[in-house]
């Protein structure tokens, strides 16, 4: 299987099927954010800082180039560009970037669209780029550090990378035993990919769906990764799923904020 061409497909079926991270944002965000008054999120429900945003002293992303990396949808890429930076949007599936482009047109919006691999920007020159935003979305590919790598590359000096993923924790568990179904048992070792250790049946029944199929990434290559790329990370906060059984317990998420120096 050619996983990067099967998530493609099965996240342009998650814009036909309306997942909630493919619904392009109201003209009323649109309008907030004109006015300054914007929020985005890295992982699920935390709004990411606004200090978060300040590249090399200037606190407002008016006039910064922006590259959403593996971000379409239609919901981060027009609300920066509503605030008045200059974005380029990266994603694998051509109807996440649809999405981006419906809101372009629809609020006058400039917005560039890129179908690619996060883990090759070869089609970006270096140090183009003072912020790149990557939420939540490197659980669909198999590897992780290229992605970091890539992202520096393009990063001018001073820029920031902002950083959503997975805790790896999650993966430890079923699909069941996270939607409450049965006991939250260890069931799996790490690093998970449904690919290979899912039963036959339930990864073909994941595939005859349409869903994207998921890899967990270990601490040292998400954190060790950036690190290793060159990054300084300076902030980290975690953040919990809405509706799976873990989040009783511990967090799910974690975002991360990593400086080029």
């Amino acid at each position: 299987m050619d996983i990067r061409d099967y998530n493609r497909d099965a996240w342009d079926k998650q814009v036909q099927g309306g997942n909630v991270w493919t619904q392009p944002v109201s003209p009323e965000v649109i309008a907030n954010a004109r006015r300054g008054e914007w929020g985005v999120l890295l992982t699920e429900q935390k709004i990411v800082p606004r200090e978060w945003f300040v590249v090399r002293e200037q606190s407002d992303i008016r006039g910064l180039d922006i590259l959403c990396l593996a971000s379409g949808g239609g919901q981060q890429a027009p609300t920066f560009a509503a605030a008045g930076a200059r974005v380029t949007v990266l994603d694998n599936s051509p109807r996440q970037l649809a999405q981006d482009r419906l809101v372009a047109e629809r609020e006058g919006l400039e917005i560039i669209t890129i179908e690619g691999d996060a883990r090759d920007l070869s089609m970006l020159a270096d140090e183009s780029f003072d912020l790149v935003f990557h939420p939540v979305s490197n659980l669909f590919i198999p590897q992780v550090r290229p992605i970091y790598q890539e992202a520096f590359r393009v990063l001018r000096h001073g820029g920031i990378l902002l950083a959503g993923f997975m805790n790896p924790a999650m993966y430890l568990f079923s699909y069941d035993a996270l939607d409450g179904k049965e006991p939250l048992t260890v069931k799996y070792k790490l690093p998970y990919s449904d690919v290979e250790h899912l039963p036959k049946e339930e990864l073909e029944k994941l595939i005859a769906e349409g869903v994207p199929l998921e890899y967990s990434h270990s601490l040292t290559d998400q954190l060790g990764g950036q690190m290793d790329a060159g990054f300084h990370i300076v902030a980290l906060y975690e953040d919990f799923h809405r509706d799976v059984a873990l989040s009783e317990y511990m967090p799910t998420y974690l975002a991360t904020r990593a400086l080029k120096p």
